[in-house]
């Protein structure tokens, strides 16, 4: 009887634990006063050095991202540290290669958060077209750009 206690309790309180991810709904994000960028789905981030998509990307991650991605973009090992999403163009010294290599992050940064990523039918991050508009997107790139400069 005793046993079948202590298995019941450590069931309570490790249950928590286990599920502490669990199913999540994303966070509105508050994109006014940034410039609209149209309803074609860009290939480079537009909002590179303003202030605004900072402050709105920092929230919108905060919010959205931090739950895997980590806090301030730092990976607990859940899901990839976002600081290091585009470090293969850093080393690169020919700048018209350089901003190629920016420009197809971007756009691998932006697939990936449209569509997600599932592998083998198991979804390892949910799609967020139709949840986020594109500068909300665009904005939470801003801030992770910030992140990847503060290493």
């Amino acid at each position: 009887m005793a046993a079948a206690g202590a298995v019941a309790l450590t069931s309570l309180l490790t249950l928590p634990h286990a599920y502490a991810h669990g199913n999540v709904t994303p966070q509105g994000v508050d994109t006014t006063g940034l410039p609209k960028v149209g309803d074609k789905w860009l290939e480079q981030n537009p909002y590179r050095g303003n202030k605004l998509a900072l402050t709105v990307g920092t929230s919108a991650y905060n919010q959205n991202c931090a739950r895997c991605h980590g806090i301030e973009a730092i990976s607990g090992g859940i899901a990839p540290d976002l600081r290091q999403l585009d470090r293969d163009c850093f080393g690169i010294k020919n700048e018209t290669k350089k901003q190629a290599c920016y420009k197809e992050t971007d756009n691998y940064y932006l697939t990936t958060i449209r569509h997600g990523k599932v592998r083998n039918g198991a979804v390892y991050m949910p799609p967020f077209e139709g949840v986020f508009n594109q500068e909300a997107m665009w904005a939470i790139k801003t801030y992770l750009e910030t992140r990847r400069e503060s290493n």
